[in-house]
């Protein structure tokens, strides 16, 4: 890749593996993934990482209650459940970053030790309310009260659990001194945290005033150790962020991961949720700024997924494993549907009926349908060559007009992290195809358009209806290819565009829309049901 080609990246945060993936987590993966997709299909270089983050009390809590080490744990969690858990959502990452690899904590090191050189660090003493399970300490303001067992304690407002007081000796980074450029950031890039909720809560976190922060714990040990104080080992936190430098070539030594920073960074966007937002849209950029490092372009926060009113979690028995959805519905349903149905930035709220009704109605009915007539149709008629095509009419310039605007709207909304907007601007083209097939009805055509020999001919309407429905149907698999990588490779083979426009993954999403593509002569064929009907009482 050439020095000066600045590459798009992405990344999720850095999983916590204290326990396997719900699909909380799989949700922020699989934006991610699209992301990187679709900037793939633009023809653009892409890095797209994801990771673990294995450091912590709450780790080291967690294997100890199994009886097992912190790294045995970690290791056990890595391989059998996270790991995994991508090749069941169809990820594409280009890279895997563990918090407990050499070539992380190396450079996490070089990062504190330049920082405490500079002054940017000092030794003092704290106290206050520290919640093991976001592994955080928390100001008073954001407790919330007990009630029943709990009565007269004060709690975490994610985990609901009480909170530790914790005294410690520890090293402190000066955040404090940060909090006007952050305010000056925020102001002169709107952008930098999205949406516009996240921003203004920032805004106002920042506002009420920074305290330096602890970047150090003393109590235990499990943690990548402060290389000028080896009684101290660095929170989990300082070590967790920088995954996304550290991961790209920061602080390494070697020629070649130099010129990977120089090409990668500053990432384009972290993708994050919401109960994260405030490390990293306030403590990573202020960590960045002190080490005069280029900051991210983007920290956007989604919501939190809602299963009967909470938000997921282990915790509460609300975590649904993805393969519990994936072994009935397959991967590209998943993938579509919490993008599709959950405006992206929001709380969303996930049910079983609400799936099995749009797996049926805009998969099923709308999309699998649409390709199986068009082959169908293609194969009774012609023989399943696709024919050639007449003069394009009122009709085919209308659907024409439809697959262009589905494209520049799904653009913008990618552009926008939008990602169901970009998803119900893809869906206006199969809703669009579907309704000009019913209103050409090449079926009644096909009666009365025939040749003597009893074929039917090149360039009429029926030929013309097809090869359009077709041209749609091309334009969905390069859009779609992103966010239902399986069924948009089905259906184009389905369309047997290969032989003759290369690889789906090869084709240019601002070229998607433009008919006429498709040669006369391509075998189409009739494959299986892109997306299989599914009975309710198996969808349950």
């Amino acid at each position: 890749m050439p020095a000066d080609c600045q590459t798009f990246y992405v990344t999720t945060p850095i999983y916590y593996v204290n326990d396997a993936p719900h699909i909380g987590h799989a949700y922020t993966t699989v934006a991610a993934d699209v992301l990187a997709r679709w900037h793939r299909q633009r023809q653009e270089p892409v890095r797209f990482l994801t990771g673990t983050d294995e450091h912590g009390q709450k780790v080291l809590r967690t294997a100890e209650a199994h009886g097992v080490g912190p790294q045995e744990w970690v290791d056990r969690l890595v391989d059998t459940a996270w790991k995994p858990v991508l090749e069941t959502l169809d990820v594409s990452n280009d890279d895997f970053i563990r918090t407990t690899e050499p070539r992380h904590k190396e450079r996490v090191q070089r990062f504190w030790s330049a920082l405490h050189e500079r002054g940017e660090v000092y030794q003092g003493s704290y106290e206050g309310p520290y919640c093991v399970g976001c592994e955080e300490y928390k100001l008073p303001g954001d407790l919330v009260p007990g009630t029943g067992e709990l009565e007269g304690q004060q709690l975490c407002p994610i985990h609901g659990r009480p909170v530790e007081m914790l005294a410690e000796n520890n090293y402190f980074f000066r955040m404090s001194a940060y909090a006007e450029r952050l305010l000056e950031l925020y102001e002169a890039n709107p952008t930098f945290v999205q949406p516009e909720s996240a921003r203004n809560e920032v805004i106002a976190f920042v506002r009420r005033g920074l305290q330096d922060l602890s970047i150090s714990r003393s109590t235990f040990d499990w943690g990548i150790p402060i290389p000028w104080d080896s009684e101290h080992v660095l929170y989990v936190w300082i070590d967790a962020l920088l995954n996304y430098a550290t991961a790209v070539g920061y602080g390494s030594e070697d020629a070649a991961d130099q010129a990977l920073f120089e090409t990668v960074w500053p990432a384009d966007v972290h993708l994050v949720g919401k109960d994260i937002l405030r490390f990293h849209a306030a403590i990573w950029p202020a960590m960045l700024m002190a080490a005069g490092l280029p900051l991210p372009k983007q920290v956007f926060a989604h919501g939190w997924l809602l299963v009967g009113g909470e938000k997921m979690s282990k915790s509460k028995l609300t975590g649904i494993a993805p393969a519990q959805i994936i072994d009935t519905f397959g991967s590209d349903a998943f993938r579509y549907y919490f993008l599709r149905a959950i405006a992206f930035g929001q709380d969303g709220s996930f049910s079983w009926e609400d799936l099995h009704a749009r797996y049926t109605a805009e998969l099923a009915n709308g999309l699998g349908n649409l390709a199986s007539r068009v082959a169908a149709m293609v194969g009774k008629y012609y023989g399943g060559v696709l024919p050639g095509s007449g003069p394009a009419g009122p009709g085919e310039e209308r659907l024409a007009e439809v697959a262009a605007q589905a494209v520049a709207d799904a653009e913008s909304a990618v552009d926008r992290l939008a990602l169901h907007e970009a998803l119900a601007a893809v869906w206006t083209l199969v809703d669009a195809t579907n309704g000009y097939v019913t209103e050409q009805a090449p079926w009644a055509v096909a009666k009365t358009e025939v040749d003597a020999d009893g074929t039917h001919p090149q360039g009429g309407r029926l030929a013309t209806t097809l090869v359009t429905a077709a041209e749609a149907l091309r334009t969905l698999a390069v859009l779609l290819h992103p966010v239902t990588p399986r069924a948009a490779a089905a259906l184009w083979d389905s369309l047997g565009a290969e032989p003759t426009l290369g690889a789906l993954a090869d084709q240019q999403v601002a070229e998607a829309a433009t008919f006429g593509r498709l040669v006369p002569g391509t075998v189409v064929t009739k494959g299986p049901s892109l997306f299989p009907r599914i009975e309710e009482q198996a969808a349950s």
